[in-house]
C-alpha cells in the first residue's frame, strides 16, 4: 500500500501521581511553637490495573514507533544533481520506504510495471505520472511486501538517468 500522509505516534503518559507536604510542629524551650515545613513528598497512587493498563499501552507505542521508523530515500542529491540517494538499496519485506522530496524538484515515484515481481500492480505502489512533489520535504510512502526486485524512477527526471532500484528480501 502507498500513502502521502504523515503519522504520528502518542506516548501514555503516567495519572495520578500527586505533590504532598508535610508539617511538623514542635514545642521547644518553654512552650514556644517552632513550625517547620518538610520537603514536598511524592506520592503515586495506582492500581494494579493501571499500571497494565500502562505496561500495554508502552508496549504498543513502541512497537508502533518501530514499525514508523522507516528507510528515507532522498529525492535530488545535496549537491543538486536529479539522483535517489541512495540509489539502489534493500528492504525486507512490509518494511516503509519513505521518498522524501530534498533538491531538483519536482519529483514522483514510478515503478517500471516491466521491472518488477509479476503478479505486483506498478499502478498501485506508483505515484501517478502526473502528479509531483512540489516542495522540500514533501514525501511518498510506499510499503512493499511481495520479495523480488523493483525498478523505479522519477517521471520528469527519467531521461536525466534519475531511477533506482530497491530489493526487498
Amino acid at each position: 500500500m502507498a500513502t502521502v500522509t504523515s503519522a504520528a505516534v502518542a506516548i501514555p503518559s503516567f495519572t495520578g501521581l500527586k505533590a504532598a507536604s508535610t508539617t511538623t510542629t514542635a514545642k521547644v524551650n518553654a512552650g514556644a511553637k517552632v513550625t517547620a515545613s518538610s520537603v514536598p513528598k511524592l506520592a503515586i497512587k495506582a492500581s494494579m490495573k493501571d499500571v497494565g493498563v500502562a505496561v500495554v499501552a508502552t508496549a504498543a507505542s513502541a512497537m508502533l514507533a518501530s514499525n514508523a521508523m522507516a528507510l528515507e530515500i532522498l529525492l535530488g542529491a545535496d549537491d543538486g544533481s536529479l539522483a535517489f540517494v541512495p540509489k539502489n538499496f534493500s528492504v525486507a519485506s512490509g518494511e516503509e520506504i519513505v521518498f522524501k522530496n530534498n533538491a531538483g524538484f519536482p519529483h514522483n515515484v514510478v515503478f517500471d510495471e516491466d521491472e518488477i515481481p509479476s503478479g505486483v500492480d506498478a499502478s498501485a505502489i506508483s505515484m501517478p505520472e502526473e502528479e509531483l512533489l512540489n516542495a522540500a520535504g514533501e514525501t511518498y510512502k510506499v510499503t512493499l511486501k511481495e520479495k523480488g526486485s523493483y525498478a523505479f524512477y522519477c517521471a520528469p527526471h527519467r531521461g536525466a538517468g534519475m531511477s533506482g532500484n530497491v530489493t526487498v528480501n
